[in-house]
């Protein structure tokens, strides 16, 4: 549902601009960056949360046998820490984004232009999801130094693994906005998945010190097979089944997500 709108004529000589998908979307994204800058609680959970947690998960392992599992105290931070970013850099940020967007009517607004409704959330989340990418690669670098790892046996696994988190987290945040009021309450609707998560996708504690029924069922959660490509990335153990199930199962999410939000995803405020 499109108003129509009177679109001023170019100079002689130049060419129109935001005429393609690419151009609308680079447009939103950096009026995305500008707004996201000024959030406060934004950048605190984009920049710090992240940092911090690996922290935690590093005490932690201290306690656990991971020798049986097959690893150590890197293999199991370095993942967790891309966890987190995922979960908190791009996540649990972008669903305060799309909440506060729509509750102030700039999605209502935007769907009267010209960009179309996938371009208008992939260009509101790009800055989110650049934020993460780059994030997880330093945090990568951090952890590879700081806890004697080796390079990663097979980084094509890793690598695959942060690009499906990146939209499959994009897609997430979409879905759980949808179902958010407020953005009061966007600070609380990320919560299950985050918690979820963070107790049952490996990051704290491997799927491979749960029991077997427990780890089969974790395994089917959203970031669980992000953190075992990335893992797998490092480690190099990874055989082809594991690394096509893992694959498989990110991309039935992605699937997931991305009908709820063509089905559910509201652009005019919660009323």
């Amino acid at each position: 549902m499109s108003a129509t709108h009177t679109t001023p004529r170019p100079a002689l000589g130049t060419k129109a601009a935001g005429t393609t998908p690419m151009s609308r979307m680079t447009a939103l994204a950096r009026a995305e960056l500008t707004l996201l800058g000024r959030s406060r609680g934004a950048l605190v959970a984009a920049l710090f949360v992240p940092l911090v947690l690996p922290v935690s998960v590093r005490s932690a392992a201290q306690e656990m046998d991971l020798a049986e599992a097959g690893l150590n105290a890197g293999t199991l931070v370095l993942p967790a820490a891309v966890g987190f970013s995922l979960l908190f850099a791009v996540y649990s940020v972008l669903v305060g984004v799309f909440v506060v967007r729509r509750e102030e009517l700039v999605l209502k607004r935007l769907r009267t232009g010209e960009p179309r409704d996938a371009e208008i959330l992939a260009g509101s989340a790009m800055p989110a999801a650049v934020t993460g990418l780059v994030q997880c690669l330093l945090l990568a670098a951090g952890c590879t130094v700081l806890l004697d790892m080796s390079a990663p046996s097979a980084p094509h696994l890793a690598l695959v693994g942060l690009l499906l988190g990146l939209v499959l987290c994009a897609a997430l945040a979409a879905v759980t906005a949808s179902h958010t009021r407020t953005g009061e309450s966007a600070q609380v609707t990320p919560m299950p998945l985050l918690v979820v998560s963070m107790m049952g996708s490996g990051m704290f504690v491997p799927l491979e010190l749960l029991p077997d029924r427990l780890a089969s069922l974790c395994g089917l959660l959203p970031l669980t097979p992000v953190v075992t490509l990335v893992r797998g990335g490092w480690t190099g153990d990874l055989s082809a089944y594991e690394t096509l199930g893992s694959v498989a199962t990110a991309m039935a999410w992605i699937v997931i997500a991305v009908f709820a939000v063509r089905r559910w995803f509201r652009w005019e405020p919660r009323r």
